[in-house]
């Protein structure tokens, strides 16, 4: 029984040397290594300073930025998505206020689905490139410039599916918005 209950005492100390110590080290270094930027939360700086992550949402309520999807979170503050039911009230009057804001804004256009829908993280950086569009003229009045310069700086920032085929094309919210600071004041 003793000599048992060394064995499962070894193992388990080898096991928590290796999988708590060991293994993570290697893929720190890995990270560090090849995937430096994403390891450490792809920041963007500007000026020296941090304005937020290409790999989570941003929150932009100027009529004057690219505007992300919605989010169940409060953008920083806990992060997951709500599990609201189809049938919840808080729900049904976020979206309902939603449609209405962007019905205003666009009264004759479709609304593309992910500027009413929260991605499962709540924490999603990109948009469609049909939710892009469908804030241009905001953005165009905002700015004072032409819908066409926004739709170049959008087609030249998309972003393709993984590999061809695993995901849809998009873009990213925060990268089209320091583009839009750098080319269009």
């Amino acid at each position: 029984m003793l000599k048992t209950s060394l064995t499962a005492l070894k193992i388990t100390l080898l096991m928590i040397i290796f999988t708590g110590l060991i293994y993570p080290v290697i893929v720190w270094g890995i990270g560090q290594a090849f995937f430096r930027d994403k390891a450490n939360g792809s920041i963007v700086t500007k000026n020296g300073v941090a304005v937020g992550s290409m790999l989570l949402a941003q929150k932009f309520d100027s009529p004057k930025y690219f505007h992300s999807r919605p989010s169940a979170t409060n953008f920083g503050l806990n992060s997951g998505a709500s599990n609201l039911a189809e049938s919840n009230r808080t729900l049904i009057d976020r979206i309902g206020n939603d449609i209405k804001t962007l019905k205003d804004e666009n009264p004759n256009e479709k609304i593309p689905l992910d500027m009413l829908t929260t991605s499962a993280s709540g924490f999603d950086p990109d948009i469609s490139i049909a939710a892009a569009l469908f804030q241009v003229k905001r953005i165009a009045k905002a700015r004072n410039t032409t819908a066409e310069k926004l739709k170049e700086i959008i087609n030249q920032n998309i972003e393709r599916p993984f590999l061809g085929f695993n995901g849809e094309s998009r873009v990213n919210v925060l990268n089209l918005n320091l583009i839009l600071d750098e080319k269009i004041k």
